[in-house]
């Protein structure tokens, strides 16, 4: 599935100085068919009332899921987001949050990555659905 050959060390280094980097995110696990990534429950990642913020849950489920979906693409290419959905299903209060994303749908122009969001106990957090546009860069105004 994987089109290009990066590791979780590889696609975390090139987070340095990103939001990514700024939540505390991190890629842990890379399979055949997944990518997974980690978030601490901290100050944060919560909101005032001392619960997980639905933001950072969403910025978590589009980062590991736009990670995903850029491993599925020529070198050149690049995916960027069209739609986010999140459902929160449970609030989390301390400790990590655990995201797996799978590829729901893999076209040429767009992909469809469905993120689930667990706590520590394996309980469903929230579960997110990202859609991606793929892109050339040079018939675009994107940097690149």
């Amino acid at each position: 599935m994987w089109k290009k050959q990066q590791t979780v060390k590889e696609l975390q280094a090139a987070c340095t100085s990103t939001l990514v980097q700024t939540l505390g995110i991190e890629f842990t696990a890379l399979g055949e068919e997944y990518l997974e990534a980690r978030m601490p429950v901290d100050e944060r990642t919560m909101q005032p009332m001392g619960l997980l913020h639905g933001g950072a849950s969403a910025a978590l489920a589009e980062t590991v899921g736009g990670a995903g979906a850029y491993l599925c693409v020529d070198e050149g290419t690049v995916c960027v987001g069209l739609e986010i959905n999140a459902n929160h299903i449970r609030p989390a209060q301390r400790g990590w949050v655990y995201a797996r994303a799978t590829c729901l749908h893999r076209g040429k122009t767009t992909q469809v990555w469905q993120i689930m969001i667990r706590d520590e106990q394996q309980r469903l957090v929230c579960v997110s659905r990202l859609t991606v546009a793929v892109l050339n860069p040079a018939d675009t105004r994107l940097p690149g």
